[in-house]
Formats: C-alpha cells, sequence, structure tokens
C-alpha cells in the first residue's frame, strides 16, 4: 500500500506539468508579447517532441536501464524543468541578471530566455520517460503477486482519484487565480519535487526488473542484413530461407518486400553454424515477416499525421481565441481552463463509447479512425463559423487594433469545437493504438501505442509548417496575409476551413487505403499469432519493395 502512494504520487507532475504548459500558450502572448503563431510554434514543437521521445525511450528502457530508472530520471528532469520554468520569469532572477522585474518583454533577457527553452526540454523529457515507463513500472510492482494486486485494487481506485481527478480540480481551477506566472509556475515545481523525493525513499522497496533488450532490434538486424547482401540472389525456393523450425512462433513467409528476405540467406561459402552464431548477418524469415508487417504499416500510417495537425490547435489557437473573451456567466467569471475540462471529459467519455460500441472487433479500430477524421473535419468547420462570428464582432465593435480588450461574446461558443476535439483526440488515441498493436507481431505490441502517439507527434510538429505554408500562400501577389501579429487582425477562420478540405481529402484516402489493406484478425479477440499466408510456389528474385502485402 505504502509503495503504490509513493509511485502514485509522481501522477502530480503529470497532471501539473501538463496544466502548466497548457497555460505556456497565454503567458507567451502576454508576457513575451510574441506573436501569436510564433507562440504556438514553440508550444506545437514542445508537445510533437512529447509525443515522439518515448519511441527512443522505450528502447533505452528495454535495452539498458529499465522502467524504475527511467521513472527516476525523468522525475528528476520534471522538478529541475519546472524549477526552471518558475526562475525563467521576470522578477524571479531580475537582481542576478540586470533586468526589471515586471511582466513585461523588456524584463526578459537572454538568461530568461535560456532557461525558458532548457525548462521546455527537460520537462518534454520528464512527460515523455513517464509516459513511456510510470504505468509499467506500477504493473511490475505487482507481477509477482496477483493476489496482491487484487487486494490493492480499492487502494489503487482510491489513489488514482485522488491524484488525477482532486489534484487536477485543484490544479487547474485554484492556481488560475494566482495571477503572478512565478507562482504559477513554482507551485507545480514544488509539488513535482516533493513527488520526486517521496518517490525516492521507496527505492530499496521496490521490484525492479533487468532490461531484457528490445524487440526493435530485430528491426535493425532485419536492416543490415539484407543490406550485406544486396548483392545475393534469393533462391526461388522459399524453403530454402533460413528457419528455426523448433521454436514454437514462426511466420510463413510472403512474397512481398522481397528485398528484405535476402537477410535469411545461408551462404553456401560458411558454415550455418557460424552464420548462426552472427544475428546481424543472418536473420530468421519469421524476423522478416514481422519486420514486413510494420513497414507495409507505413503508407496507411500516413493518413494519421493530418489529425495531429487538428489536434495541435486545441492547445494553441483555441486557447488564444479564448483568452479575450468574455468569460462571464451572470455575475460569475468561470475561470479559462473549464474549457479544458470540457476537452478531458469529452475525450474520456467518447473513448469510452468508442469501446462499447465494437472498439475491439477485427475492424473496429479502422472505423474507429474513419470517425474520428469525421470528427476533424466537423471540429475545423464549427471552429471556422465561431472564428466568423467573433471576427464579426471585433469589426462591429471597432476592436480590429485592440487585442487586449474583451471581446463581448461568450467564451461558451467555443464549447462545440472543444467537445470534438475531444471526441477527435479519444477515439483517435484508442482506436490507432489498437489498429497498431492487432497488425503487428506480439513482440511489438508495447511499442506500437508509443508509435501512435508519435505519428500524432509528427502531425503536431507539422502544423507549424502548415501554418507557414498557408501564411506564403495567402500573402501572395501582395494581399495581405491570414496570419497577422494579432488575432484579431488574422483570418483564422479561412486557416480552418483549409484544414477542413485537408481532412476531407484526408478521409477519402483513408479509406482507400482501408480498402486496400490487409488486416489481421483482431488480438482481443484471437491471441494466436497472425497468419500472413504462405507462398505456395516459387518465386523470382525481386529487389524491388512493393508494399503491396495483400
Amino acid at each position: 500500500m505504502l509503495t503504490l502512494v509513493k509511485i502514485t504520487v509522481l501522477t502530480w507532475a503529470d497532471v501539473l506539468a501538463a496544466y502548466a504548459m497548457w497555460m505556456t500558450m497565454v503567458y507567451l502572448t502576454e508576457v513575451w508579447k510574441l506573436n501569436f503563431t510564433h507562440a504556438a510554434a514553440i508550444v506545437n514543437l514542445y508537445w510533437g517532441i512529447v509525443a515522439m521521445l518515448p519511441v527512443g525511450l522505450q528502447f533505452l528502457v528495454d535495452a539498458f536501464m529499465g522502467n524504475y530508472w527511467m521513472v527516476l530520471v525523468s522525475s528528476f528532469a520534471y522538478s529541475a524543468g519546472l524549477g526552471f520554468l518558475s526562475m525563467s520569469t521576470p522578477p524571479v532572477l531580475a537582481g542576478a541578471t540586470g533586468t526589471c522585474s515586471a511582466y513585461e518583454p523588456e524584463c526578459i533577457g537572454q538568461g530568461q530566455k535560456i532557461l525558458f527553452y532548457t525548462a521546455v526540454a527537460l520537462i518534454a523529457v520528464g512527460m515523455s520517460g513517464h509516459l513511456t515507463s510510470l504505468g509499467a513500472f506500477i504493473a511490475e510492482q505487482f507481477m509477482d503477486s496477483q493476489s496482491d494486486l487484487e487486494d490493492s485494487m480499492p487502494c489503487h481506485f482510491f489513489l488514482s482519484f485522488l491524484m488525477v481527478i482532486l489534484v487536477p480540480i485543484a490544479g487547474v481551477f485554484a492556481i488560475y487565480y494566482i495571477k503572478p506566472w512565478s507562482i504559477r509556475y513554482g507551485i507545480p515545481a514544488i509539488c513535482t519535487l516533493v513527488a520526486t523525493l517521496i518517490f525516492l525513499t521507496g527505492s530499496c522497496s521496490y521490484h525492479t526488473h533487468r532490461a531484457q533488450g528490445s524487440p526493435l532490434t530485430t528491426l535493425f538486424r532485419v536492416f543490415v542484413a539484407s543490406a550485406s547482401k544486396i548483392f545475393r540472389r534469393c533462391p526461388r525456393d522459399a524453403s530454402q530461407l533460413y528457419e528455426r523450425h523448433d521454436d514454437g512462433y514462426q511466420i510463413s513467409h510472403t512474397p512481398c518486400l522481397r528485398c528484405l528476405d535476402k537477410a535469411a540467406i545461408i551462404l553456401a561459402t560458411q558454415p550455418l553454424e557460424q552464420q548462426q552464431n552472427n544475428r546481424w548477418r543472418l536473420c530468421r524469415v519469421t524476423e522478416v515477416e514481422e519486420t514486413k508487417s510494420i513497414l507495409c504499416m507505413i503508407p496507411i500510417c500516413t493518413t494519421f499525421i493530418l489529425m495531429g495537425v487538428v489536434s495541435s490547435i486545441g492547445n494553441t489557437y483555441f486557447i488564444e481565441q479564448a483568452t479575450h473573451m468574455n468569460r462571464k456567466v451572470g455575475r460569475i467569471k468561470v475561470p479559462l481552463p473549464i474549457l479544458l475540462w470540457f476537452y478531458d471529459h469529452a475525450k474520456q467519455q467518447f473513448a469510452k463509447i468508442y469501446f462499447q460500441i465494437g472498439g475491439l472487433t477485427r475492424y473496429g479500430p479502422a472505423i474507429g479512425i474513419a470517425v474520428s477524421m469525421i470528427f476533424a473535419i466537423l471540429c475545423c468547420i464549427t471552429a471556422a463559423k465561431v472564428e466568423t462570428r467573433r471576427l464579426g464582432t471585433v469589426n462591429s465593435r471597432s476592436l480590429i487594433d485592440k487585442p487586449e480588450e474583451t471581446i463581448p461574446m461568450s467564451i461558451f461558443w467555443l464549447l462545440p469545437q472543444f467537445l470534438l476535439l475531444g471526441g477527435l483526440d479519444g477515439i483517435a488515441d484508442n482506436s490507432i493504438g489498437w489498429f497498431f498493436i492487432n497488425q503487428v507481431p506480439p513482440s511489438m505490441a508495447r511499442y506500437m501505442v508509443l508509435f501512435a502517439i508519435a505519428v500524432f507527434g509528427m502531425g503536431i510538429m507539422g502544423s507549424v509548417l502548415s501554418v507557414y505554408l498557408v501564411a506564403e500562400k495567402s500573402g501572395r501577389g501582395g494581399k495581405p496575409s491570414w496570419f497577422q501579429e494579432t488575432l484579431n487582425k488574422s483570418r483564422l477562420d479561412q486557416y480552418y476551413w483549409i484544414l477542413a478540405a485537408l481532412a476531407a481529402a484526408n478521409l477519402v484516402l483513408y479509406v482507400l487505403m482501408s480498402i486496400w489493406y490487409a488486416y489481421n484478425d483482431s488480438r482481443s479477440e484471437d491471441d494466436e499469432a497472425p497468419d500472413y499466408g504462405e507462398t505456395a510456389e516459387p518465386f523470382d528474385d525481386n529487389v524491388q519493395c512493393c508494399c503491396c502485402c495483400a
């Protein structure tokens, strides 16, 4: 019980750091006075790195570190990052740097900027490390005793409620009313440091497991072995390729991506036993087929990237819109993070509905991905219409040149697009994750959820490029660009319409690719290794890499 408390308390770091970074868009535009597109680029690059980093960190965990050391290192990175973030605010180091202490851009010196960007990098490492290993490390504590797990479930539920529900309420709503940014960032830094020290006190009592090696090594071995035999010809009979028949798990040979079959060629010039000892020069057919199954997923995976682009606008432009809108409901002024609460609730509920309808069937993940793309289209259309109305209010009240003025339009006009964004992320996160898990070898299954997050991360980082290209295109011919210095002068609604059109085209492309794609049976329904179909007849050597595995 006490061990569980010392580990679960690290959830503070995740929740409070996420809230701190969620408000960074406001900090950069209000204190640093950055152009909102510049601020959005910084925030999107951060979230993109957070999403893509876990794949590499998982490799380090499996090959070298183990979950305990990854959790510990990432927790210290969290503590240092949030501490540096608080120190980067103008009042903290004003005396040491010789700058003023007001929250104004002229008070942001070079030292504060270095601290800020260092803090962002450390927080990204901390968040990615927890995403990679925290859940797995909690599971390791009960791996050896199922009875301990069953006895601890009520306590685990209570702690999860306490840490994941009550702490966010305190962090998201209470901290919001604290105006000084140094304290807004300082409270998460202190809580994270306390949580890390509490976790460290239980180090001697934790159950730890040594690194067992990463299945990603198999992919690298296949690439190296096939490249080393690039001038060899594959045998006409696939049965002449190397395979260990004493291993219970085998995948039959398939004719796609034949260039990779060279990794399983047995050289006649060397004894077989000598070749078997060098695993970077000779691979099994099963290992080659595992690599093929992953590579064949790349074309359809490219259609997931645009959903990450759409998802990125929730952490940036939606927040910037809400910052200067009317937040009063009667006499009560609601905090800005209320929209984040609605987003999270919608994300959880839509994910739950997705599973209930049939998310774990054979085609459930594919259908879920299509539904999430529809949510992306509806989200962009809704956001475009709301922004058009907001700009109409700005023009009618002559607020174009008054970016700091509150627009007399309720913040709850943005609620539908936040709910649709929650539906997009809730269904997409789960359906893409299960799609990867069901279509890859069992040895790679634990990486697939991280790959799903990484694909979204590519889209989030790609949003920076999309804004740049749209700004360049819209500003040609002497026309004003859709992205100006302030939101009131920009035409963000036009950008949303562009995203809606791209999302619709992306949906059509995805449907065509999903029809073409050869699906494996759902692992949730059948835990047996997938059957890829055996090559019945000899084949001629063809080094052209064709991804059609149907």
